[in-house]
């Protein structure tokens, strides 16, 4: 449960943050450069018939994504959910979530956002990312942090759930991600 309940804060807080824009941007798996980086304005990038798998086509979030970023780029996987006749708008009782059914989750699955580049356990420098806004973060007074257990993102609060380290955590993470992401380019 603690791990959903940081997931969850960490997600909002990605939300909120920012760090890149559209030119600075990592490519895209499989892609040459910044012009083929996926982007609102701009769609999803064209992926050769050789080199397409389905992840190539999956759309990527940033980390400076506004929540309008966010719903916009939600809008195809949600439409695909309901098109297969799924409520969105519902959550089921069995604890499956919203599409709740198999079938939906498979057929819109290539829709669904990746992470941000930076949180990507598929980018090999998605660890150092995270080690990188950990110290930030410890710099900044947050005393119980580390980098979360898959590798890429961070946790907050150690087993004492320490309220202080929650709260600072949630407050300048996405200041540490943005200095963190300037460092790096």
């Amino acid at each position: 449960m603690r791990k959903q309940v940081m997931a969850a804060l960490c997600s909002g807080v990605l939300l909120v943050s920012g760090c890149s824009t559209a030119e600075e941007a990592p490519p895209a798996a499989g892609s040459t450069g910044g012009a083929e980086v996926a982007t609102l304005q701009t769609g999803a990038p064209t992926p050769t018939a050789s080199a397409a798998t389905p992840q190539d086509e999956r759309p990527r979030e940033r980390l400076d994504d506004t929540p309008e970023d966010q719903k916009e780029r939600l809008k195809p996987y949600t439409k695909c959910l309901t098109e297969h006749g799924v409520d969105i708008t519902r959550r089921r009782s069995d604890g499956t979530g919203a599409d709740g059914t198999s079938g939906a989750a498979k057929a819109c699955g290539h829709l669904m956002p990746l992470p941000p580049w930076e949180l990507d356990p598929a980018n090999p420098e998605a660890g150092d990312f995270a080690r990188d806004v950990v110290k930030c973060l410890k710099e900044k007074g947050v005393r119980y942090v580390e980098v979360g257990s898959d590798g890429t993102g961070w946790a907050f609060g150690g087993r004492n759930n320490d309220a202080d380290s929650i709260s600072k955590g949630l407050k300048y993470s996405p200041a540490c991600q943005r200095e963190v992401a300037a460092k790096r380019k």
